[in-house]
């Protein structure tokens, strides 16, 4: 049997007091003097580091960013959109390396996917290259003009360094033209390219692929109103001086990537299959 006590209504109101105050200092003490305490604030994170073109081409890696420019750009050419796919694939490359003599008035000489032969244009000699495949070409042909003079003072004519559509040609000026003169040739390369590749290309200053200065005198784009000056290392600039990199990797590279965005990587070959790796370059998919 439970037995009841009364209490006094003062004794109550003592009581009620008596507890808050209890339970008022116990939150205080676990507040303020126990060991619970907060985690430590995480450092800032680090800002980006690297150049400002270095930094465009990491954000611009996204393969979805990488098809929007694709898009754009083709619009602009003015040219069917490639597929990723098709940007992907190894380039048809052609080289002759044999040495070769060119005289004004001898037939023209096939090789590398070019017909070339030695004019006399003017007050100068000139060497006329012919696109000899079926689709538009970016081409590097190495020369040395024979029994000559100062070629550096003979005037030029405009002509593109970079690319010859199909079915098109170009015309260079080698060298001041004087009787016995002849042009040797060293070195023949090209790329068959995409329309699109083709205009990316004739955005870039054909230095950059080290053309020599002789010949980039004459040298104009087709669309003057739109060129880039794309950031180039001195570790790619001296990889190129060393034959690391060659005029085949440089020219691959800008067939695939809009110059005014995407930076050269000092590691980055010309594909030598279809698909072997992602683009843009950098990216880690499609």
């Amino acid at each position: 049997m439970v037995k009841s006590v009364s209490i006094t209504d003062t004794q109550f109101r003592v009581g009620v007091v008596a507890a808050g105050a209890a339970l008022v200092a116990g939150i205080a003490a676990a507040r303020f003097c126990g060991s619970l305490s907060l985690p430590p604030r995480p450092p800032p994170p680090a800002p980006p580091s690297g150049t400002a073109s270095e930094l465009l081409t990491r954000s611009s890696a996204a393969p979805s960013v990488y098809r929007n420019f694709v898009d754009k750009d083709a619009a602009a050419a003015g040219v069917a959109t490639p597929t990723v796919a098709e940007l992907s694939r190894k380039l048809p490359y052609r080289v002759d390396d044999v040495r070769h003599v060119l005289e004004v008035g001898e037939p023209p000489l096939e090789v590398a996917g070019v017909r070339i032969r030695a004019v006399h244009v003017a007050e100068g000699l000139a060497l006329e290259v012919v696109n000899a495949t079926d689709a538009d070409i970016a081409y590097h042909i190495m020369t040395a003009p024979i029994s000559a003079g100062h070629c550096n003072a003979a005037s030029v004519l405009p002509f593109n360094a970079m690319t010859i559509g199909k079915d098109h040609l170009e015309t260079r000026i080698e060298c001041g033209w004087h009787d016995g003169i002849a042009l040797a040739v060293t070195r023949v390369e090209t790329l068959e390219v995409l329309p699109l590749s083709a205009w990316y290309l004739n955005h870039v200053p054909p230095s950059v692929l080290g053309i020599e200065p002789r010949i980039l005198r004459g040298h104009r784009s087709p669309d003057a109103s739109v060129r880039c000056a794309p950031a180039v290392s001195q570790a790619v600039r001296s990889g190129l001086e060393r034959g690391e990199i060659g005029w085949r990797d440089l020219a691959d590279f800008y067939a695939r990537h809009r110059c005014e965005t995407y930076q050269f990587p000092y590691t980055c070959r010309a594909f030598e299959t279809d698909g072997e790796r992602s683009v843009p370059a950098g990216s880690t998919g499609m």
